[in-house]
Formats: structure tokens, sequence, C-alpha cells
């Protein structure tokens, strides 16, 4: 197989498919096993691994985890994925930054790469990926598609139906990035995208039911039933602004009491705060006042912190989750106020309700762009089908 484009493997059936995604996932796996886990007779195992097998998207491993010295015919070898036979680029786009990530084929990222944005203009937002695309397939040559997380409504993975961040609307950013870069590009909500890394290769591994609840310039919300992630029309459209927890809580912006968006983002808590006393700190010193015991900041954080338990709850009594994955900017919440946010879940549950399993995971936009380029994986190589 040549190092060139995603083109040298060709479309999957469903049943190829289901193997390359359960030993990428989840391998190296021996066939025993690998049949085991999707119910296939050993004939019928053979038959879906062998083109696999002869494109090169799996190899026979030499050892568990060791993708080299692929030797054909060994039954009792596992079967992996060579991870560096292919790069993808995944970027995040906020209001005023571009950043990007070169993963391998199961989302290890061995690069990074930022870019400010001049401006805003799709045009040239689309000229600044395609040189970001470039610039990085000078060291990494087997990039093999570009992912593009976007805080907005997405259509189609390919057209930003509305972005308040950036100001578009009705964008069709996969085909202005895709003929300048000359890559094949799939766009999508960027917690989306999170959320399908993170299931695919993070703490959703393997669990049923799951879900990704993200803290930082505004409200996210995931989940996974039956392993796959629930797509719903409202994804991003400012929903936290309408999650109300404490209804007799600080006024917001937009006239609602005691909202997840007034409560918990970065900027509400800061809005807060400025709005007692007139100080401009950033969400990183309120915090740390809180944790010195400053009253003020004691008492903000304090209400996000009950405001956060009361939307765990919610979450764990209506959805029954295996796991509840925070992540985000903003939760740094937890450092402060943890003990805060599991005793406000647990007053709002049953007595006899078992713990939430509450994970934290401190994300930086660089998580976001592997989210992105997680997509690109599933939908550019192994032909996913869409959630």
């Amino acid at each position: 197989m040549s190092a060139g484009a995603v083109a040298d493997w060709p479309p999957l059936s469903p049943g190829e498919r289901s193997v390359a995604i359960e030993v990428l996932v989840h391998g190296p796996l021996s066939r025993t096993e690998l049949a085991r886990r999707l119910a296939l007779s050993p004939g019928s195992l053979t038959r879906l691994t062998k083109p696999l097998i002869e494109s090169g998207l799996l190899v026979e491993a030499d050892g568990p985890g060791a993708p080299a010295g692929a030797r054909q015919g060994r039954p009792s070898q596992p079967l992996s994925v060579v991870a560096d036979s292919r790069h993808f680029l995944g970027v995040k786009l906020t209001a005023d930054t571009a950043y990007g990530v070169v993963t391998t084929l199961r989302s290890d990222v061995v690069a990074r790469h930022d870019r400010p944005l001049a401006t805003r203009d799709p045009e040239a937002v689309a000229d600044l990926l395609a040189d970001m695309a470039r610039t990085l397939r000078r060291d990494h040559p087997r990039i093999a598609g570009l992912g593009i997380g976007v805080g907005g409504l997405v259509r189609d993975r390919a057209v930003v139906g509305e972005s308040a961040f950036l100001g578009w609307r009705d964008v069709p950013l996969a085909a202005l990035v895709g003929r300048r870069a000359g890559l094949p590009v799939v766009v999508e909500n960027d917690v989306a995208a999170l959320v399908e890394a993170e299931t695919w290769f993070g703490a959703g591994r393997g669990l049923d039911r799951f879900v990704v609840l993200t803290i930082g310039a505004g409200i996210g919300y995931g989940l996974v039933l039956g392993g796959r992630r629930v797509p719903f029309a409202e994804e991003d459209r400012g929903f936290g602004t309408h999650w109300v927890l404490d209804p007799s809580g600080p006024l917001g912006p937009d006239g609602r009491r005691g909202s997840a968006a007034t409560l918990l983002t970065i900027p509400g808590i800061r809005r807060q705060v400025r709005a007692a006393t007139g100080e401009d700190a950033t969400y990183e010193e309120i915090l740390a006042r809180a944790g010195a015991g400053e009253p003020l900041a004691a008492r903000v954080v304090g209400e996000a912190a009950r405001g956060l338990g009361v939307l765990v709850a919610q979450i764990a009594n209506f959805v029954l989750p295996r796991k509840i994955l925070l992540a985000g900017e903003g939760v740094g919440l937890m450092d402060v106020a943890g003990d805060t946010v599991r005793e406000t879940a647990r007053a709002h549950r049953h007595p006899l309700a078992a713990p939430v399993d509450l994970e934290t995971k401190v994300s930086d936009f660089h998580d976001w762009a592997r989210g992105a380029a997680v997509l690109a994986i599933q939908v550019l190589v192994l032909g996913a089908a869409r959630t």
C-alpha cells in the first residue's frame, strides 16, 4: 500500500467496518476474541479480515500492541492497525484562534500547530486552514484528512448553519477548505466531535450509556446510548440558558435567573463578580480567591458548584449513565468545590441510588481539536455511518 490518499483504502462493507472499528478501538485482538465480540463464525471472520489485511488497514501483530513485523496466515497472532500508516489533522475554531493537532489513526497527538484569526471572514479562514494543512504536511506527509470542530450548528458534516462565536450563517466550510487544502474535509459541532473522541478512545470507551458535560464559554452536552452518540437538532443553540437550576439564582443577561449558563460558564461567573465589584477578574483568579476563602468569590463559586451538582443529579436521574465526564476549560471548578458538587448531587438523588461515576478532564482547545481529528478518522477512513 502506498503512503498516498485515503482512496488507497477501498470503501468498507458494513461487516468489514465492524471488524475494523473493533480492532481500532479495542485492539490488538486475536481472531478468537474478535469473533466472540462480533458473534462471527471463524469462516465469516476470515472472509471479512482478508481484504482489510490486503489493503494494509489491518496487520497481524508480532505481539500485544506491536503492529510491526506483520506475518499473514498466523491465526494465533493478534490483529492490529498500523497507527502511523496515516495521520489526521484536527482543528478547533474559536472566535480568535485556530487550534490544530496531528494525530495517528489511533488519535494519539503527534504535533500541535495554532494560528490566530486575523479576521472571521469565511474565505480568509479557509485560506488560513489550508495553509496550516500545507505547513503540517511538510513534516507529516501522510495526513489523509482534515476534521474541523466549530461551536455552532453544523449540517451534513459540511456546512456551518450558524455559529455565534464566528458570526457565521450557512457557510459551506468543508467545500471552502477542501478546495484549498486538497484534502477530504469533515466539519462537526465541537461538542459532538469531543463526545465521539471520548466514546472511541477516551473515558466512554466500552460504555453503553455515557454522558459528556462541558463547561467553558458555554454549556455543552452529549449523550451516548448503546455505544453511539445521540444527535439532536438543538446542538449548541445555547440551551444552557434555558436549563434553569436555581429559580432564585443570579440574574443573567437574558433576564432568566439561575440558568446553567449564568451559574456555570466562565463568562457567567466572571459577570457575577464584575457586577458585584466592578473588577474584571479572570476565571482562574476567581477560583483562587474562592479557594483562599474570599467571601464574594467563595459565594459565587459555591453557587456554581451547587448548580453543577443539581445538573449532574438531573442527568443521572433521567439518563442513568454509567459515567458522566466533565470536560472543558471551566472544570477547574471541581478542584476548588468538587466536594460541594458531589454532596449536592447526592442530595438530589434517591438515598439508595448508586453514586454517580463522575470523571473530570480539564480540556484545552487541543483536546477539542483531537475530537475533530477523530471525526475525520471515523468518516473519511472507516466510512462510519453518521450517528
